[in-house]
Order: C-alpha cells, then sequence, then structure tokens
C-alpha cells in the first residue's frame, strides 16, 4: 500500500523524461540539437565575469527546417569547473532576450544553465559530460521533482580569431520553470531541520545519490554564505513549510567518475567510485518502499544508457556495470541492512 503511494506521487509506471505536464518544448525531446554559438569565447574564457554578460549570438535549426538565430548574452558560471586550474572552458550561463524566442523552440527560456566541456583537448571529458546528462536523465524518469535536461551539440565560433570547436555540452532547465511545473516555489532559507522535509522525497533523492555514488550535497546544509542546501534546492507550495529537495550537479559522483572528481573529505572515502549512503535512520520503512521502487524502475534506467549512441563502448560498459553494482547491493536484504539501513549517516 505505501509503495503504491510513493509510486503514484513520484512517477506513474511508463512516463519518460519530458512528457510531465509543464515542460517546455525545449526539454520535451530527448533528440541531440545541433546549435552554434557565437562570442568573443576567448575573452570569456580569460575574463570569466560571474555577473557581466558578453554579446554574442546563438543559431539552430527548428523541426520545420527553418533557421532561427538569437541574440544571446553569456557569462560564465560555476564553481568548481569555473575555476581555471579546473576546466579550460567554463560552464556558461546562456541569457536569452525572450521577445525573441516567442514561437520558437525556446519559448519561454530566459537563463539557463549549459554544461560544457571542461577541457578542449581531452576527448574523455564528452564522456563526462554525456554522464552527468544522463544522471540527470535517470532522476528525471523517478520523479518529476528534478531538471530536465537537453543534449546538444555545439559548434562554439570564437569571433576573434573565427576559429571553431564543437562539443557535446547540455542545458538545464531553470528552478523556477521545474518550481511551477510542480506547483512549488523556490525556497531562500539557510539552514533546515528534517522535520520540515518532505520525506518520501528525501529518501529518493538520498538513494538515487547513493545510486550514483554521489556525497558532494545535502538537503540541508548549505555552502558558506549561501542558501540551503548544497547542490539542492529547495522548493514547497505558496505558503507552506514542508520544502521539497530538488538535486542537480552530479559531476563529483562516482557514476560520472570525472578525472578531476575528489570524495568529499568529510566521508574519508578513497574515492568516488565508493558509495555512501547519507539517509536519515529514522525512515527505514520509507527507504524499502523506495528500494521497492527503484526495483521496479530498473529497465527504465538501464534504457537511458543503453540508448545513447554517442556512449563509447568502454563508457557505456563502465556505466553499466557501476548501476549493475547496486542493485545487486540492494536486492541483497542483508546488503540492504548492512550498506544503507546501517551506515545512515545524518540524525
Amino acid at each position: 500500500m505505501i509503495y503504491r503511494i510513493i509510486a503514484a506521487l513520484l512517477l506513474p509506471l511508463g512516463v519518460q523524461a519530458g512528457t510531465y505536464p509543464g515542460v517546455a518544448p525545449l526539454f520535451a525531446d530527448d533528440a541531440v540539437l545541433d546549435v552554434t554559438i557565437e562570442a568573443p569565447l576567448a575573452a570569456l574564457m580569460d575574463v570569466r565575469p560571474d555577473k557581466a554578460y558578453l554579446d554574442g549570438a546563438f543559431t539552430y535549426t527548428e523541426a520545420d527546417g527553418s533557421v532561427r538565430r538569437l541574440s544571446l548574452k553569456l557569462r560564465t558560471r560555476g564553481n568548481y569547473r569555473r575555476d581555471k586550474d579546473h576546466c579550460d572552458f567554463a560552464p556558461i550561463r546562456l541569457n536569452f532576450l525572450k521577445s525573441e524566442t516567442d514561437g520558437t523552440l525556446f519559448a519561454g527560456q530566459d537563463k539557463l544553465k549549459l554544461v560544457t566541456h571542461c577541457q578542449n583537448t581531452e576527448p574523455k571529458y564528452e564522456q563526462y559530460v554525456l554522464r552527468e546528462y544522463l544522471a540527470y536523465r535517470m532522476l528525471h524518469v523517478l520523479t518529476p521533482k528534478s531538471f530536465a535536461v537537453r543534449l546538444m551539440r555545439i559548434t562554439y565560433v570564437n569571433l576573434e580569431d573565427e576559429k571553431t570547436r564543437t562539443r557535446l555540452g547540455f542545458v538545464i532547465e531553470e528552478d523556477k520553470a521545474v518550481a511551477k511545473r510542480i506547483g512549488m516555489k523556490k525556497a531562500n532559507v539557510g539552514l533546515v531541520t528534517r522535520n520540515y522535509l518532505e520525506p518520501d522525497q528525501e529518501v529518493l533523492v538520498h538513494v538515487f545519490q547513493y545510486m550514483i555514488g554521489n556525497t558532494e550535497y545535502s538537503v540541508m546544509r548549505s555552502e558558506p554564505n549561501r542558501d540551503c542546501c548544497h547542490n539542492v534546492d529547495l522548493m514547497a507550495p505558496k505558503g507552506e513549510s514542508l520544502y521539497t529537495p530538488v538535486a542537480y550537479d552530479f559531476d563529483f559522483s562516482g557514476f560520472v567518475n570525472a578525472e578531476y572528481a575528489e570524495p568529499n573529505p568529510r566521508y574519508r572515502l578513497p574515492n568516488v567510485r565508493m558509495r555512501l549512503y547519507k539517509g536519515p535512520c529514522k525512515y527505514d520503512e520509507r527507504l524499502q518502499t523506495t528500494i521497492q521502487y527503484f526495483q521496479e524502475k530498473k529497465d527504465v534506467l538501464y534504457r537511458i544508457i543503453d540508448e545513447q549512441d554517442l556512449l563509447t563502448r568502454p563508457s557505456r560498459s563502465s556505466l553499466r556495470n557501476y548501476i549493475d553494482a547496486f542493485y545487486e547491493r540492494i536486492a541483497d536484504p542483508e546488503d540492504v541492512e548492512k550498506w544503507l539501513i546501517g551506515k545512515c549517516y545524518e540524525p
């Protein structure tokens, strides 16, 4: 009975990514979108502004074959990947002129986060992009309380020397769009206690993060001088204070296994491939029903990996093996008791 309730709350069986009511057309299709971004990219990557925007242009082809060219403003964004010591090509914030997007695939889009390839000369970094993209896709088929994503093949044109490069990247649904879609508003709060978190969604987030081997998040604690929480947005219906955690940013997970990723030193793990369950100790019953839900969605999750043609054979094998280990563990009640129930972390 409990399982049927949680399944209904999270996602009707058979629903695929991009089919939730309210999902914008841009995110309602999983096909790779070919686009061109023209901008003074050398200056952008040299200065790496986090507030001031540079002018550029964004071109793509609509489904009817018409070519659209949109005005664009760009700046760099992020924390770790914005640092020159970590990435020579930082993540970007795309700022569209909304009046130009009316009647296009980008209708309603304003400021989109673009996840980029980080390193220009390392082909394996595009596989990291794909892996993180797939992590978003997997969470999105598990619950509508998640960010939709769209994969792009981007030709970057540097206006300073007309040099080009083409790399994979993906854009992430805006937080305000997610909040509107699920009938909530984003909450800007400091630290929260577990009593203020929606329990079914919280446990789902913890199990998902365990599945992909991610410890670089918190549903209750913030980064210094920031609102709660770390790589998690809190959302709630207007006038209510029971917050729904919506997770994002998975590049430090064992699933992505990026070369630059390091385990959170707080947990003393040897590497990012080592899993740690960070869920609450008091939700054993909810944990069991959530595990059952993940078992029901197993084929859908594997299909997301198997249907991504741009993965290399070694990358696909690595992802499948990593998810295999998760499913083997949750299939064994003794392992669940030892590694999840027995390792519950936060009080």
